[in-house]
């Protein structure tokens, strides 16, 4: 199955809604109706959705294939990889995984959510993982730079 992509903006955007309390059945439903007021309750200082759908229309985002069978994300930045792990996992730069130049480690990850990220991880990023006791040893590394 070939996934839509999206902007590493756009993937932030939905993943905060969830993180903010939108169900998956609410963000679908705010995708389908075009309504930025649904997604009052992510709407904050640091997330707005006022140019969510006009962008995804410039260019050519299917949302909602995006929300309801996952996205591949079209190219991640260090600062926006750290944002989106953040905002999909639930888990912080500041003592969950540390950010380095071009590279994202000592990140624990349940099988799931390491599936998860392999799935919406830009190309121009590559992943290696290790087991542990507690899950799965990630690290990230822009391609090029492993």
């Amino acid at each position: 199955m070939q996934l839509t992509k999206i902007s590493q903006n756009t993937a932030i955007l939905l993943e905060h809604a969830r993180k903010s309390g939108l169900t998956s059945s609410e963000l679908l439903e705010a995708v389908r109706s075009g309504e930025v007021d649904r997604f009052q309750v992510a709407n904050n200082g640091h997330f707005h959705y006022e140019e969510l759908f006009s962008y995804a229309n410039e260019h050519g985002e299917d949302l909602e294939k995006a929300v309801s069978e996952g996205y591949k994300i079209t190219f991640n930045t260090r600062n926006g990889l750290k944002i989106w792990l953040e905002e999909a996992f639930r888990i912080s730069s500041e003592s969950d995984f540390s950010v380095g130049e071009g590279i994202i480690e000592g990140l624990k990850l349940q099988e799931e959510q390491v599936a998860r990220l392999k799935e919406a991880l830009a190309v121009n990023w590559t992943l290696q993982e290790e087991p542990a006791a507690d899950g799965v040893q990630v690290r990230l590394a822009v391609r090029g730079l492993q």
